[in-house]
């Protein structure tokens, strides 16, 4: 299903480009730099800079070779296929790592949908699960439930959004209106349309033979007051994606899924110990471009689309498509 292979000699070549952070300056801009985006806050406009960093565990840990633009543009093959369903705050793409947005006031909660019982953070499903929790965020799971296990249907499992360097913390519906994030209304209309999202995702997904776990979806206020789908949609970063064809197979063996996400570079840490706190392991280059390919991969396998990346220096660039469009000042 593969259509492009982008060499590894490009992906070691880029290591040296990778982009780590930016500094624009766009006048009296606000300026928000988050895990992995860096924003810019100005007339009523957000420029959003999907940089290479790589989070997990909610720590940034290191950059992948081309990961911005496979967030960047595979977040736009799935806001076309969702504007469906809920509006997006997309206004234009002027660079493969680059989305102007309209300026959303942002809901504080992370509206997570699991369709498996999955996972190797602290935080996890799995993880609870094992330790004999029965009750997560709000659902009652039963006994006997094995990991990978297909749940009997999709669960929201909502999560605060932390501040910096602060870790998610898994939360109820209850929980979420009791602490005053949102009303019981106001939760209700998100989680509808966050569980649909979730069913058409699945089902495109399942077109290219690709299961979509888990996901998480971000949402805000426009300035109607208008649910509006934000930041990035079934991505590497958000989701976890499957291969169906030996899901079964594994599943019966009880052995490890075949992943195309970020979960490869979670395992690799948590099998050296680090599963959040801690010194972080040096990320060997090899892993690093490993990673990367899989990035790569899951944007071909899961839209079904080239990745056309852009090799080079990725600040240059981003500079001069932000003074043609107009938004940065030469």
């Amino acid at each position: 299903m593969i259509t492009t292979i982008i060499s590894e000699i490009i992906l070691q070549q880029q290591l040296k480009n990778t982009l780590e952070k930016t500094n624009f300056e766009f006048g009296k801009a606000k300026k928000y730099f988050g895990k992995v985006r860096d924003n810019y806050i100005l007339d009523g406009k957000r420029v959003m800079i999907t940089t290479d960093r790589l989070s997990a565990f909610d720590v940034v840990l290191t950059t992948l070779p081309f990961k911005g633009q496979v967030l960047n543009q595979m977040s736009q093959f799935w806001f076309k296929k969702t504007k469906g369903i809920v509006q997006n705050a997309v206004i234009d793409i002027p660079d493969p790592n680059v989305t102007v947005a309209r300026n959303c006031k942002p809901i504080m909660v992370e509206f997570v949908v699991r369709g498996y019982i999955t996972g190797v953070t602290t935080t996890s499903m799995w993880q609870n699960y094992e330790r004999g929790v029965r009750e997560f965020c709000g659902h009652k799971l039963p006994d006997g439930l094995r990991k990978d296990e297909k749940l009997p249907q999709p669960l929201l499992t909502p999560s605060t959004k932390a501040e910096k360097g602060q870790h998610d913390e898994s939360v109820s519906r209850m929980e979420v209106i009791k602490r005053g994030l949102l009303t019981a209304a106001e939760f209700d209309e998100v989680a509808e349309v966050s569980m649909k999202l979730f069913e058409l995702g699945q089902k495109i997904a399942a077109k290219q033979g690709i299961i979509l776990v888990d996901t998480k979806y971000e949402f805000g206020y426009d300035g109607n007051g208008k649910v509006t789908l934000i930041d990035e949609v079934h991505t590497p970063d958000s989701s976890r994606f499957w291969f169906s064809d030996s899901y079964e197979e594994l599943f019966r063996q009880g052995n490890e899924q075949r992943k195309i996400d970020k979960e490869y570079v979670r395992k690799w840490l948590a099998d050296r110990g680090f599963i959040g706190e801690g010194n972080i392991p040096p990320i060997p280059d090899e892993i690093r471009v490993e990673a990367a390919r899989r990035y790569i991969e899951a944007y071909e396998l899961v839209t079904g689309q080239p990745l056309k990346v852009q090799p080079g220096n990725p600040l240059d660039r981003i500079r001069k498509n932000l003074i043609n469009k107009g938004y940065l000042k030469d």
